[in-house]
This record gives C-alpha cells, structure tokens and sequence, in this order.
C-alpha cells in the first residue's frame, strides 16, 4: 500500500471504507476506533483509530483519511498505505433536488418578466 494524498478537502471515510483501506474485517474497524459507549466523543488516543466529533451519538463514525493512514502505519505497522478518497456517486435524490431548483429558477424567471411587462 502507498500512501497518496492529494486532495484539498478529502471526504470522511465511513466504516466501509475504513475496511476496505485496512483490509481489516468490519468488527476490527469498530475495535480500533476510539469510541466510549459513555462518551460521545473520546479523547484523542494516539494507540487507536479516531473518528471525527460527533454532534449526536446516532451519527455514523466517520473517519479522515490521514487519520486512517496514520493508525495503519504507527498502530497496525502498515508501511505503505493508500488511501483513496473518491467523490461518492450522485444519487437520484440529488438529481431530482437538482431539477426541482432549475424549475423552480425558471418559473422565478417567468414571474419575474410577466410582472415587469405589466408594470410597463
């Protein structure tokens, strides 16, 4: 594994991803986190796989990719690592939104030029 980081603002990883990168099974990602049944967020541990702050305790632990890769070379003694952050795939809910805000620009158009020719 290499170690590649090269975008400005990387996405958070989720546990899947985290996974994947590690070759670790799920349980062992949730094993190395540092997470506290008592708290929602712990205190940095530099012997564990912290998550990134969480504002409600029902939120998914998400990871930065820097922090995976660290605690696969300084903890699980990975000497090369990649992590490959891609943009996630655009769903249909984000296309729809995206048709309904085009729509609703355009009906503003359409009211906008009928008032300005009644008020001429």
């Amino acid at each position: 594994m290499e170690l590649e980081v090269g975008m400005a603002q990387p996405e958070l990883m989720d546990v899947e991803a985290v996974q994947k990168a590690l070759n670790r099974s799920r349980a062992s990602v949730y094993r190395y986190a540092n997470t506290d049944p008592q708290e929602l967020n712990s205190s940095y541990d530099p012997k564990r796989l912290n998550p990134e702050l969480r504002l409600n305790p029902n939120d998914p632990l998400l990871f930065h990719p820097n922090e995976v890769a660290r605690f696969a070379k300084d903890v699980l003694g990975i000497r090369q690592v990649t992590i490959e952050v891609q943009e996630s795939a655009q769903n249909a809910s984000l296309e729809v939104l995206r048709a309904i805000l085009a729509e609703l620009k355009s009906i503003h158009q359409l009211l906008k030029s009928q008032s300005s020719n009644v008020n001429s």
